[in-house]
């Protein structure tokens, strides 16, 4: 099922669905590319949170707004995407995320350079993901977040 979005243009343009379908079918379809990955590790599949999509949107609209790109601090894990002069989907941002995968070893749980966005997909203990995509005319940014959180120094992600 392909989303259907409408962006307000402005100093910032931010996306939401045309109609409650279309902001499940985001939700279905970040849900979905999560869990795939997750099943193939033997992680049990995530719940879409609407609690933590909002708290993601706003920070993606604040990261667009301020021409910045970090994590905000708080109690979740967070992932980060950002796309220039394009639009991502669901599933190629996940898919980014998951490109880490070759860089992890589940021998030594260690990373041979950046795993921690892989990691937290894959997170056993996860159990929540919201998320929220706002853009410009220059980039688009993605945020997804976590709860519990996962990326705990000395624990194996699965």
């Amino acid at each position: 099922m392909k989303a259907t979005y409408v962006c307000v243009i402005g100093l910032v343009v931010v996306c939401f669905g045309t109609a409650a379908n279309a902001s499940n079918s985001m939700a279905q379809e970040m849900t979905a590319a999560h869990n795939s990955y997750r099943a193939r590790v033997g992680s049990p599949p995530l719940t879409w949170s609407e609690s933590l999509a909002t708290r993601a949107q706003k920070w993606a609209r604040s990261l667009v707004e301020r021409g910045a790109f970090a994590h905000q601090d708080g109690q979740f894990g967070e992932n980060l995407f950002e796309i220039s002069g394009g639009h991502a989907t669901p599933a190629s941002v996940v898919g980014a995320w998951m490109s880490e995968e070759t860089n992890y070893s589940r021998e030594t749980n260690s990373c041979k350079a950046r795993c921690g966005h892989y990691t937290q997909v894959v997170w056993h203990n996860t159990k929540f993901v919201g998320c929220g995509v706002a853009g410009d005319a220059k980039r688009e940014v993605w945020v997804c977040d976590y709860d519990p959180p996962g990326n705990i120094v000395g624990e194996r992600p699965y």
